[in-house]
């Protein structure tokens, strides 16, 4: 049942109205997983759109952290949420649309690097994101947990494994995509 969408969910399973059961949705069984699932964690937060408001969100947050505010002190791209909810968008299952337009994992992560071990904007990075979950309406579970595992996972490993220099990163990486069940690849 893990795998299945909507692991979390079987409150609102539309197989199970409530008044066919009898019970509130609290006090309901789970469903075993047979309904038409989605096909990709990009789907169920709302494609394109519902990862722009994300990406805007999550970047309002940010900027009015005290400290993770300083990793943007140095400017950014104007279009920098558009980019971001593309490159979530590859992540989370859709189409490819960063790669194809901004360019590959090795570049994302080498924006992100040599800049030392940074813990404490990482997990105030985290907290954004979950506040920005919150924003952009992204509050159901399973996916909201998805969605934050997943961005926890990527700020904490992809993110932050070149502390020394932009130029340790290897050529040639692809993004990693991420599922239901957590990393794909």
């Amino acid at each position: 049942m893990r795998g299945c969408p909507f692991y979390g969910l079987w409150w609102a399973h539309p197989r199970l109205p409530p008044a066919e059961t009898g019970l509130s949705p609290q006090r309901r069984p789970p469903p075993a997983c047979n309904a038409e699932p989605m096909d990709s964690v990009f789907e169920a937060a709302g494609g394109s759109e519902g990862l722009r408001r994300l990406a805007e969100a999550w970047h309002v947050r940010v900027m009015a952290d005290e400290i993770v505010s300083h990793a943007f002190s140095h400017g950014f791209e104007p279009d920098h949420t558009e980019r971001l909810a593309a490159y979530w968008a590859e992540a989370l299952g859709g189409p490819a649309d960063y790669t194809d337009d901004y360019g590959d994992e090795t570049f994302v992560v080498r924006i992100h690097s040599g800049n030392g071990p940074h813990e404490e904007m990482d997990d105030r990075a985290i907290a954004c994101f979950d506040q920005a979950l919150q924003d952009a309406g992204l509050t159901a579970e399973p996916l909201r947990q998805v969605l934050h595992d997943y961005f926890a996972w990527a700020t904490r490993t992809t993110m932050a494994r070149y502390h020394d220099s932009e130029h340790d990163v290897p050529d040639g990486l692809t993004v990693p995509r991420w599922s239901w069940d957590g990393l794909v690849s």
